[in-house]
């Protein structure tokens, strides 16, 4: 479990050079309030700040900073797990980061990612998505978890049932498959160029064992023959660059092409208000016979004069228009060929690449082959020379063939691994089993606060909500009020499968500004009283304006003000 003590800061947003301290594990319930702009919500930012490094709400990082003293911000907050003691600073100007296990700094020789990554896995095993679903709700730039994508919504499940693991490991099985397909191809390469060295070895033998003076002409012959492909090859790639020029000018136009298109569009728009702006007086004068300005009687010889006014201009728009749509036409061709000369263009670079590897490959072959035509010279009948290469060769043959062997068994290990750790996998099986749980645990915290629904999540993490009488309703279709009580039952969902996975467990929660939206006066009461049933003995802290209401019922009011220009906790 997650036990936060205490958290202070300074030189934070509104808070000056001294620092603000709150308790966290004093009381069972805090109230927090203040004036617009006194620095309540500021415990927010503060917490998540020292935690992940950025803020709750939706502030640049760089205006944290106090901008009165512009310097020296500071966050620390103090948290025991069992029987270990942990302290976590983090600061702007001066930038630092520290995390303290019972009195004694961690090791930072890691990267600021590393040592942040250290806390959120091993430490907290919670993230900032978990952290803020968990502990945090409400606040205007907060995003419940019904309001959240899919993706996201899966990332929150998937890290309160400790299953990211999985996730890692898929990644981290992507890294290998990588490798071993650039392994395969290495080997593959290897394997290639020793089959490829082991029939010139044999040929060279061969032809040792034949006139030396006829092997090397054949040899010659050979790079003639190579020499001449390569001719062939920089000859068609000269005829390619002098097409690939042509096809670029042919389409030197098409930025203005395209231009012209987006004008034309512009002018369609234009006209076509124009004409609905026609049909709009002609309908005006055909409907009204007494002017809304002067109040006196429109002449019938004046409306249809302007009745047969508009027209007439209705029909020069749509001719217009007509004539637009011919010229529209004529450069969406236009554009069509443009593109169609593009991929052609792209055909060409793919064929001048290919044609530059063949290029590469016969010198390769014209530089072994004249390599060879030296060695033979030299040599007289060291055929025996040649056979024990040849055996070595083969060795490596063999060598390259077991490791692809090896390779090709791990690609098939690897295909069955990643069909486990894909989604539809292991993750979707014990999400499946644990979605009965959720399900009645959310219903269960709804029904506590008399807000009697069907509520169920699919495999999707898809809302379905019934009433009693199987009508169906969607989250966004209940008013604010309802949408909290969903909320809320989330809320404590969350912190139960999470505290049942042995995942997080914590004792802090924070509501903002909960009561200020959808709750009245005589609701308060009723939502405190449920408040208190869910939370148990949970350290609850509740941000809000209405302190009037709020006032006598909590165990601790802590009332933040503005001082001198700078945010403090009243005395």
């Amino acid at each position: 479990m997650i036990h936060f003590k205490k958290i202070r800061w300074k030189n934070f947003l509104s808070t000056g050079n001294a620092f603000t301290e709150v308790q966290l594990d004093r009381t069972r319930s805090t109230l927090i309030i203040g004036d617009n702009g006194a620095g309540k919500s500021t415990i927010l930012d503060a917490l998540t700040f020292v935690l992940f490094g950025k803020p709750f709400r939706t502030i640049n990082k760089n205006q944290l900073v106090n901008s009165v003293n512009q310097s020296g911000t500071e966050v620390e907050v103090e948290f025991s797990i069992g029987s270990k003691e942990y302290l976590v600073k983090r600061g702007i100007k001066k930038n630092f980061f520290e995390i303290y296990q019972n009195g004694n700094m961690l090791n930072q020789d890691a990267s600021i990612r590393d040592y942040q990554e250290y806390l959120e896995k091993t430490i907290l095993k919670l993230n900032y998505k978990s952290f803020t679903q968990i502990v945090i709700l409400g606040s205007s730039s907060f995003v419940p978890f019904m309001q959240l994508r899919a993706g996201d919504r899966r990332a929150i499940i998937e890290d309160l049932l400790d299953i990211e693991i999985f996730s890692v490991m898929n990644q981290l099985l992507k890294h290998r498959v990588a490798q071993n397909k650039e392994d395969m191809g290495t080997v593959d390469i290897a394997l290639g160029l020793s089959k490829g060295e082991k029939e010139n070895v044999e040929y060279l033998i061969e032809k040792l064992k034949q006139n030396k003076s006829s092997q090397i002409e054949a040899n010659k012959r050979d790079i003639e023959k190579h020499e001449k492909a390569i001719a062939n090859y920089r000859d068609s790639i000269d005829k390619i660059l002098d097409k690939n020029k042509e096809l670029n000018d042919s389409i030197a136009d098409e930025k203005g092409v395209r231009k012209e298109v987006a004008k034309l569009h512009d002018y369609q728009k234009g006209i076509e208000k124009g004409i609905l702006k026609c049909e709009e007086d002609i309908e005006f004068y055909e409907k009204t016979e007494t002017c809304d300005t002067c109040k006196q009687q429109i002449s019938e010889d004046h409306r249809e004069n302007m009745i047969e006014e508009f027209h007439g201009k209705m029909h020069e728009l749509s001719g217009g228009l007509m004539q637009l749509g011919k010229k529209l036409k004529v450069q969406e061709d236009r554009i069509a060929e443009i593109e169609k000369v593009s991929e052609e263009y792209d055909r060409n670079l793919k064929e001048q690449m290919n044609m530059n590897s063949h290029i590469s490959a016969c010198e390769q072959y014209i530089k072994k082959v004249s390599t060879q035509i030296k060695d033979i010279s030299n040599m007289e009948d060291d055929i025996e020379k040649q056979k024990s290469e040849l055996e070595e060769v083969k060795k490596d043959i063999l060598i390259y063939t077991e490791e692809k062997e090896e390779l090709s068994q791990k690609k098939y290990l690897y295909e069955i691994a990643g069909s486990l750790l894909k989604d539809g996998g292991i993750k979707a099986k014990i999400i499946k089993q644990y979605l009965p749980i959720i399900n009645k645990y959310i219903n269960v915290h709804l029904g506590k606060m008399d807000f009697y629904v069907s509520f169920e999540l699919d495999e999707g993490f898809n809302e379905t909500i019934k009433s009693r009488h199987r009508d169906e309703f969607t989250y966004d279709s209940f008013s604010e009020g309802e949408k909290m009580r969903i909320d809320l039952a989330l809320l404590f969902t969350w912190r139960a499968i999470a505290k049942l996975k042995n995942s997080v467990n914590t004792n802090l929660l924070i509501l903002d500004e909960v009561f200020d939206s959808s709750l009245d006066t005589a609701g308060t009461d009723e939502f405190l009283k449920i408040l208190y049933d869910l939370t148990g003995n949970v350290n609850t802290f509740v941000i809000s304006h209405k302190g009037e209401v709020l006032y006598d019922k909590f165990d601790k009011t802590i009332k933040f003000e503005k001082h001198q220009n700078f945010s403090r906790i009243a005395s």
